[in-house]
This record gives C-alpha cells, sequence and structure tokens, in this order.
C-alpha cells in the first residue's frame, strides 16, 4: 500500500506544531514557515538534511526503528503520535502482516458472544458499550441504549459514533462540548486508519464524512491522533438534564480492535442520581415499547 501522502502530511503536520522555543532553538524573526525547519528537525534527530527531506516526502520504506525513535524525538511525538508513526512505517515497507497479526475489522453486523451480553447487562449503575476503531456501536446495555436515544432513534446513523457526532443535529445538544467531542471523534479514526489501512469500511466512512462535513473534513486534514481510554465528559440528555460523567475504555484481549467503555458518576454526586432517574426512564421506555408490540 503506498501510503507516502498519508506519512508527508503526517510529519509536515507534526513539524509545523513545534515551537522552535519548544525545541529549545532561537526563533528568530524572519521565519517563513510556521513551526520548525526541516533542517532544525534534521539536527534535532541527528541526520542529514537529504535524509530527512526524504522522510518527510513520504519514503518511510526500510526506515530503521533506531532512525524512527530519533525522529519522534526530534518532533515530540507522544505516544500516540509516535504509535501511528510506527504504523505508518510498516504500512510502507509492507511489513504490517509479519509486524503482528493482520486485525480482522469487526463490522457492524458483528455479533458478540452471549457471555459478553451477560457482562454488559450485569453493568446496571452506568452506560456500557463496545465499539470497533471505525466507532460503530456492536454491543450495549440497557443503560446505553437510553443515554444514547438519539443515535438508536435515527437509522441514519447506522449506531455509528462519528455519523452522529457530525451528520445529526441532535450531538450538538447532546454534547455540549461538541468541538472537543469532535476532535476526539477524528482522532480515534485517524488512529485506527493507521493501525488497520486496510480496511474498506473504515475508508468508506472516512469519505462520507468529507464529502458531508465541513467540521469532520477540517479536523481529518490536521492528522491528530490520540489514545482515548480515560478521562470525563459532560453530556446534556433530553430526559434527565446535565451529566458528567467519568470513563474507562478497556481493550478486549479476545477481540483485538475492540474496546469495552463503561461510563460512571461519582457516588453521591447529581450525575449519579441522574443516571439513577435515566435508568428509570429507560425501563418505562421499554415497558411501553413491548406494551405497543403486544397490541
Amino acid at each position: 500500500m503506498d501510503n507516502r501522502e498519508e506519512v508527508r502530511e503526517f510529519l509536515t503536520s507534526r513539524r509545523a506544531k513545534i515551537t522552535p522555543d519548544q525545541a529549545g532553538l532561537p526563533s528568530g524573526s524572519r521565519r517563513r514557515v510556521p513551526g520548525l525547519r526541516r533542517s532544525e528537525v534534521a539536527a534535532l534527530a541527528d541526520m542529514s538534511v537529504e535524509y530527512y527531506s526524504k522522510l518527510e516526502r513520504g519514503t518511510l520504506a526500510g526506515v530503521s526503528p533506531a532512525v524512527l525513535e530519533a525522529l519522534a524525538r526530534a518532533l515530540r511525538l507522544d505516544d500516540a503520535e509516535r504509535a501511528h508513526l510506527l504504523n505508518l512505517a510498516r504500512t510502507a515497507d509492507g511489513s504490517d502482516a509479519l509486524a503482528r497479526p493482520r486485525r480482522r475489522a469487526a463490522t457492524r453486523q458483528w455479533t458478540p458472544h452471549r457471555s459478553l451480553q451477560w457482562t454488559l447487562d450485569a453493568i446496571t449503575a452506568g452506560p456500557a458499550f463496545v465499539r470497533n476503531g471505525r466507532m460503530d456501536i456492536l454491543a450495549a446495555n440497557q443503560l446505553f441504549r437510553a443515554f444514547y436515544a438519539d443515535v438508536y432513534a435515527t437509522p441514519g446513523n447506522q449506531l455509528n459514533l462519528a455519523r452522529f457526532n457530525f451528520l445529526d443535529p441532535a450531538s450538538r445538544r447532546f454534547y455540549p462540548d461538541w468541538d472537543t467531542f469532535a476532535d476526539v471523534a477524528v482522532a480515534i479514526l485517524r488512529t485506527e486508519a493507521g493501525r488497520n489501512p486496510h480496511d474498506k469500511d473504515l475508508h468508506d466512512l472516512v469519505g462520507e464524512l468529507c464529502t458531508r462535513s465541513d467540521a469532520f473534513r477540517t479536523r481529518w486534514g490536521a492528522h491528530n491522533v490520540r489514545h482515548h481510554g480515560t478521562g470525563t465528559k459532560h453530556f446534556h440528555h433530553h430526559a434527565v438534564g446535565d451529566l458528567s460523567l467519568a470513563f474507562e475504555g478497556l481493550e478486549m484481549a479476545a477481540a483485538p480492535g475492540l474496546t469495552l467503555t463503561i461510563y460512571t458518576a461519582e457516588p453521591g454526586s447529581p450525575s449519579e442520581e441522574g443516571l439513577r432517574l435515566l435508568a428509570t426512564w429507560a425501563a418505562t421506555q421499554e415497558a411501553t415499547s413491548g406494551a405497543e408490540r403486544l397490541k
């Protein structure tokens, strides 16, 4: 797979983000480029300008791990960016399949083992779900389905959190800090594209979102990546109001490429009470739906 354009844009965007002051270099007054010059990155990585320029043109095939590490240090890459660079290098030299087992990307039609659904259903105090790197919702507990009721209510979302984020107006209400959620969603997809460059469903999703959303297209061009494992998020649910929830994302050893995420509220907080109200609301909605089906 020829990924030279992806490599070129990633390295150029990382170089542009570093100021001379951050790199311990004199800033001067006549700089023509944002961030560092190629010559400065080359010096920081202890390589020739010609060699670094070759790398930035997208030629990572055959580059040694030592050179990649030097480049990561010079560009001050964080853990997620460093992993992305290594993934791009594996793809460039065709060693991705040899370096590690090819992950089978879970599709939306993937069926969880019943024991996984039992595990999710046993989590009753907070929303819990399983997603893949494309942000498809693959399995969930009742509280998650109530929590993300807007996603389930709109068939066009196809149970995909990125589509919901960028194509469904309801996301602007559900995510009070919409820009942060948008940044995270794109970074997750960009990370997955580096990890799993042969995923046609991912390419199709990115193409759709780039076509239909200016906000997505701009963010996709920034080439930002991130690990998304823990933190706190703020939501506004139409039935119970504002919620501030902590989350933990756990990689599933039995299903590489899938993540189990659980949202919880601080004990004794208004958000904990909000989740209890949401559980009651969900049970009522389900009972009502069941009664309608029996008529």
